[in-house]
């Protein structure tokens, strides 16, 4: 799905009004997302990174304007259903993304947060409770998607990591050289497996861990929810210590 060419009506939940000066040669259409360009603080069809400022909710053609020569009246908190890329019955309360003013989607990398899934109509199509004053529920920071087995290093620290393909498995470095981060499982309830593999000499320790040398933590697949999450927050001389720990994980038998 591309950026919007043409309005698009939303079925919107009526919530907070605001108006915000338009950006140079633009047209913003009724129905996109609405971004603000950071430097200047022009709205503008969203771009994935953009402060999120509300929904558009009538079109606002500034194509052969000056920057601020109109202003764009944007729902800024409220209900819309969007479309939402891999939207299941079981996604209610997910924090929903945008990456353009038309994609929307579970996946942080790349986008911008707008709100949470309030209720599900169908496959791929999400009731989204949005409001331009909440904060990331991830922390921000920089994102990674892992689709593939990686191992950590010393740069991975800090990162939040989102895994959404199965049976791959994340290795972590000796803890001679600490990694700290957040592993996020981003697959549908269900489909994916995260595994946490340490080092022949290591253990994973943590909350209900019976720790042993070389033996992964994992995200049960059978009841893995988008979100479960842990994170890697301190090591001792065994291993790693998981200091959350969200979701049905157990340790390698």
């Amino acid at each position: 799905m591309a950026t919007l060419t043409t309005d698009t009506p939303r079925d919107f939940s009526l919530g907070e009004f605001n108006d915000v000066p338009v950006i140079a040669s633009e047209i913003i259409y009724e129905g996109a997302a609405v971004g603000m360009v950071e430097a200047s603080g022009h709205a503008r069809p969203l771009v994935g990174g953009d402060k999120f400022v509300g929904m558009c909710t009538q079109q606002a053609d500034n194509s052969s304007g000056a920057a601020a020569a109109i202003n764009v009246r944007v729902l800024a908190s409220g209900q819309a259903s969007l479309s939402v890329s891999g939207a299941v019955i079981t996604d209610l309360g997910q924090p929903v993304y945008a990456t353009d003013d038309n994609v929307f989607v579970f996946l942080p990398t790349g986008g911008t947060f707008i709100g949470y899934v309030a209720r599900f109509v169908s496959a791929g199509v999400v009731i989204v409770k949005f409001n331009t004053e909440w904060k990331d529920p991830y922390g921000g920071g920089v994102y990674e998607t892992l689709s593939a087995n990686k191992t950590f290093d010393v740069e991975d620290t800090g990162k939040t990591f989102f895994i959404d393909t199965d049976a791959t498995t994340t290795t972590l470095p000796a803890v001679a050289t600490p990694v700290f981060c957040k592993v996020v499982n981003i697959g549908a309830y269900g489909t994916v497996a995260v595994n946490l593999s340490p080092q022949a000499a290591d253990m994973i320790e943590g909350p209900d861990i019976t720790a042993a040398n070389d033996k992964d933590l994992i995200n049960t697949k059978a009841t893995a929810q988008r979100g479960d999450y842990a994170v890697l927050g301190n090591i001792d001389a065994d291993g790693y210590m998981v200091t959350e720990l969200v979701g049905t994980w157990a340790r390698e038998a």
